[in-house]
């Protein structure tokens, strides 16, 4: 067994279900369930050409408007919040093309393992094609529902997505019962804190390509509410980064 079929083992016994291997990575969903993408920002993410672009292109110079944060800039901040020099197991939801997963995955500790999730088959395709490596395995399914028992990762987290997603609370939710005690849990979403005329335009503006904006309140009382502890918010522009732990 090579290394990459050894992430991919290990992860299948991290799975409550049974799943199929497609393209390099693990399937739950079956190949008759098509990804839903009724808005046009959920159809660019489910788009080959997009998913092409992504990482090198779109997402780069897109959350630098957004935020006046570089994309090494937001993973080195991704992993100091996520502590994980002392994680074995980190789950990446709405992972996209493994953009951060693979970056992320560098700095666990040997033996550690990184999972992208998604719903997106063409995002999967190609994460396992550009960001695989001895610590990262890729798994689609619907993040509302995530596939792994409670308590199974040591850091979780969802980077420029929640936004997308037609229940997004739900899906924080869901990564916070996947969350161990002692772990770590970090997102980066919309942050509607502008003025009342710029916020009105910005949340118009979001709505009519299908992203919500969300408020300074919306996940810092999502996690307190949850029991989280030590919750931190940073905001720049029109971005949110948010973290929080998992009381041990």
């Amino acid at each position: 067994m090579d290394i990459g079929d050894h992430a991919l083992e290990t992860t299948r016994g991290l799975l409550d279900r049974s799943a199929t291997v497609r393209h390099g990575y693990l399937d739950v969903l079956g190949e008759s369930t098509a990804s839903p993408a009724p808005t046009l920002a959920q159809r660019a993410m489910n788009s080959a050409f997009v998913a092409t672009v992504y990482e090198r292109l779109w997402r780069p110079v897109a959350f630098y408007v957004a935020s006046g944060v570089t994309t090494g800039a937001e993973q080195r901040r991704a992993a100091d919040a996520l502590r994980l020099r002392g994680a074995a197991r980190l789950l990446d939801v709405a992972c996209g093309p493994g953009n951060f997963t693979g970056k992320l995955a560098q700095r666990l500790p040997d033996g550690g393992l990184a999972i992208g999730f998604d719903i997106s088959e063409p995002m999967l395709t190609r994460a396992v094609l550009d960001n695989s490596g001895p610590r990262t395995c890729y798994v689609r399914g619907d993040a509302r529902e995530l596939p792994f028992g409670d308590e199974t990762f040591d850091a979780v987290c969802c980077f420029g997505a929640l936004y997308l997603m037609p229940e997004p609370f739900q899906v924080a939710h869901e990564m916070v019962r996947v969350l161990r005690p002692g772990g770590r849990v970090a997102i980066l979403t919309s942050y509607a804190g502008q003025a009342a005329p710029a916020r009105q335009a910005l949340t118009g503006a979001a709505r009519l390509i299908g992203l919500r904006m969300f408020d300074r309140h919306a996940f810092v009382d999502l996690f307190t509410s949850s029991g989280l502890v030590d919750v931190e918010q940073q905001t720049q522009r029109t971005l949110q980064f948010v973290t929080a732990a998992k009381p041990g």
